[in-house]
């Protein structure tokens, strides 16, 4: 309306933080994330958690 000042955005770009449990192909581990931040690895191969948590996070949560 004035000028075209109304069409920018005042607010910064909102950034994905990763929380929670992923799965790393490039490395084939397990990885957590808290507040966007590498907490804790192990590799998948030694995994003792349900074998259907595994391979739904292998599937959907890889990154």
């Amino acid at each position: 309306m004035f000028g075209g000042a109304d069409l920018i955005s005042l607010e910064a770009p909102k950034v994905e933080v990763l929380n929670g449990a992923y799965y790393e192909k490039a490395t084939g581990l397990f990885v957590t994330f808290v507040l966007g931040r590498r907490h804790y690895e192990w590799p998948a191969k030694k995994c003792t958690f349900d074998k259907e948590w595994r391979e739904k996070t292998m599937k959907e949560r890889a990154i």
